[in-house]
């Protein structure tokens, strides 16, 4: 493998270590920040519904009942391609289990983000979460 590529593989899978620690952190214990995290036209598809503007996004995360995020696996890539030139750009794909307050069972959950860092700082372009359903409920 081309050392260079080896080297992007292995800063977008700890910077996606870092980064979702991070962000399940801050959405399961300070709600409130969660905008900071998103660039200012960042979109969020949450189970098929579609937000954009991390005002807009703030306000949906704000309105959810408090959870508890447990993350199974987790896997990150380089994103390569011309259209983000010298930027790092990194897809970040995780799946885990999400519990609600009031719920008495959690859902299991995939999540993927785009993030690019940005004034040194990494910031969600897109994220896409998803709740699964079990084929027998």
């Amino acid at each position: 493998m081309d050392e260079n590529l080896k080297n992007k593989i292995d800063l977008a899978c700890r910077t996606a270590e870092e980064f979702t620690k991070l962000y399940y952190d801050s959405l399961d214990k300070q709600k409130y920040l969660m905008s900071k995290l998103y660039m200012d036209n960042a979109i969020l598809i949450w189970n098929g519904n579609g937000i954009e503007g991390k005002d807009q996004i703030q306000n949906f995360w704000t309105d959810l009942p408090p959870s508890v995020h447990t993350i199974n696996s987790l896997d990150a890539l380089p994103i390569t391609v011309p259209a983000v030139a010298n930027q790092h750009t990194f897809l970040i794909k995780v799946s885990g289990q999400v519990k609600y307050q009031n719920k008495k069972i959690g859902k299991s959950f995939n999540q993927n983000f785009t993030i690019t860092a940005l004034d040194n700082k990494w910031k969600i372009v897109s994220d896409c979460f998803r709740t699964q359903e079990s084929l027998d409920s």
